[in-house]
């Protein structure tokens, strides 16, 4: 395996990099990659928190397990695969790509070989006329199921049967062929209608522990070895304990809910994609996971109807596209006012605006709204990763917490000495009760705080927590709320 220079010295290589817009950062070394998302991520988020440092990839290559290819027809090149130059209509050919799957390019590769022996016509944008248009392939990552989709302009292909034969004979590791039809003059790569020429329809993958189907149209990240640590930080984040209701929102085939759905009382999943719907039912039964519920409808809709009914949420994961989440959503969701929001962006730009109608900033106020925006969250947590490497694309996951009216048992005594810390003094005793409260749910008394301080190594009053009586013994604190206190020191970087 070639080191991380050698890997972008070849992307450097790379003789279409300039041309077809896919890796703005092609030849540059990947530390220096994920510096300049962070520094990007930083500026745009600050003003919310702190900016957790960037969850980056230990191979940034050949991640893409979802493969698109156009075909063509060049003069003096014959029939040609390949990738849109950017901003145009224009085909660049392709044969290998440094971000893609290399059995889907093989794949490709083949197809477009098989295109001329079988005399096959690609379809020519101008005319209408031809019949290949794309070939889309999806891997699965943990089951290396593979799927082709072969998107023509006509439902009829010539010698189907030996076209597949022979694509299988090629490549057998092939799961399933699906015809898909678009006669359409559109930008848009799949039709309404499909037809199985070979295997089931749709393959099957595996993600945090869940085995998920996943059909031609439906939405599957396309780099699962990073998908695993979003989705798993995103859990964690929502700190579930058996007792919630959650909404899983914009859910596709309800990847995040169903992983979560072990650790909840339900899940409530919503997506109006219905092939992505009907794919999130069949995961469900597949996995046995029975609390979870899925519907098809508009996301912003379907909360301002639970808000209208008055249903209690606990915590919503919402993972909208990358223009954000809609006015009406985010109303609703103010109006539902659960404990915890976890929000999953591809995009730090509208990711700001929407944390600030959100938090009450006035930044996110929509045009014409007549709003300045919600009140009530605080941003607890933000965590950008890198799903895209070579590319300038961001993903990242936040934590709000509502901020609910909060009680405190007053600490009826006085401490002798000095009880102030000298150094490293960051937040208040009140700062981290907060904190851990808003994010955990948790009350954690202030003694128990200056117990794990002290574990830390952080100085204290010599006397500080200490009783009056000799023979008094502090109780210790939970394992619990030690890992919560820690969190908090850490957050107020109080500890490493």
């Amino acid at each position: 395996m070639k080191d991380r220079a050698g890997k972008a010295e070849e992307m450097h290589k790379c003789p279409v990099a300039k041309k077809c817009g896919g890796c703005r950062y092609a030849g540059v070394p990947y530390a220096e990659q994920l510096a300049k998302k962070q520094k990007y991520t930083e500026q745009l988020l600050k003003g919310f928190g702190k900016v957790n440092r960037m969850i980056g990839m230990e191979q940034p290559e050949y991640y893409r397990n979802k493969v698109h290819a156009v075909y063509d027809f060049q003069k003096g090149r014959g029939i040609v695969s390949g990738i849109y130059q950017e901003n145009s209509h224009h085909v660049i050919a392709v044969d290998s790509c440094l971000l893609e799957n290399q059995k889907a390019d093989a794949i490709i590769v083949s197809i477009r070989e098989l295109a001329k022996s079988f005399k096959i016509k690609t379809y020519n944008e101008d005319t209408g006329y031809g019949l290949l248009r794309h070939v889309l392939i999806r891997v699965g990552y943990a089951t290396g199921q593979i799927m082709v989709v072969l998107v023509l302009g006509s439902p009829i292909l010539p010698s189907k049967k030996n076209f597949v034969n022979a694509l299988c004979k090629l490549h057998p590791e092939i799961t399933t062929i699906v015809l898909n039809v678009n006669h359409k003059k559109t930008s848009m790569v799949l039709g309404d209608k499909e037809q199985v020429l070979y295997g089931k329809g749709y393959i099957e993958d595996v993600l945090c522990g869940c085995t998920f189907r996943i059909s031609p149209k439906s939405f599957y990240q396309v780099n699962a070895v990073q998908t695993e640590k979003l989705y798993r930080k995103a859990i964690e984040y929502a700190s579930l304990t058996g007792r919630e209701t959650v909404i899983d929102a914009y859910c596709g085939i309800g990847t995040i809910g169903l992983a979560a759905a072990s650790k909840t009382k339900k899940v409530i999943g919503v997506e109006l994609n219905q092939d992505a719907v009907r794919d999130a039912v069949a995961n469900a039964k597949r996995n046995q996971i029975k609390n979870i519920d899925f519907y098809q409808n508009d996301a912003g809709r379907f909360m301002v109807q639970l808000a209208q009914s008055e249903t209690c949420v606990d915590v919503v994961f919402m993972d909208p596209p990358r223009s954000g989440s809609t006015e009406e959503f985010m109303n609703a969701l103010l109006r539902l006012q659960p404990s915890k929001i976890v929000y999953i962006s591809c995009n730090p730009e509208t990711l700001a605006r929407d944390l600030a109608y959100l938090t009450g900033a006035g930044k996110g106020s929509r045009p014409n709204s007549g709003r300045k925006g919600g009140s009530g969250y605080r941003v607890m947590e933000i965590t950008p990763v890198d799903m895209f490497p070579y590319t300038e694309c961001v993903e990242t996951c936040v934590l709000l917490c509502h901020q609910k009216a909060k009680k405190y048992v007053t600490i009826d005594y006085t401490p002798d000495g000095s009880y102030m810390d000298e150094v490293n003094r960051h937040a208040s005793y009140r700062e981290v009760q907060e904190y851990i409260e808003g994010k955990y749910g948790l009350k954690v008394h202030s003694a128990y705080i200056a117990q794990v301080k002290r574990e830390c190594g952080i100085e204290m009053g010599a006397n500080y927590n200490l009783s009056k009586s000799e023979d008094y013994e502090p109780k210790q604190v939970t394992p619990e709320k030690r890992e919560a206190i820690i969190d908090a020191l850490r957050h107020f970087r109080m500890i490493e």
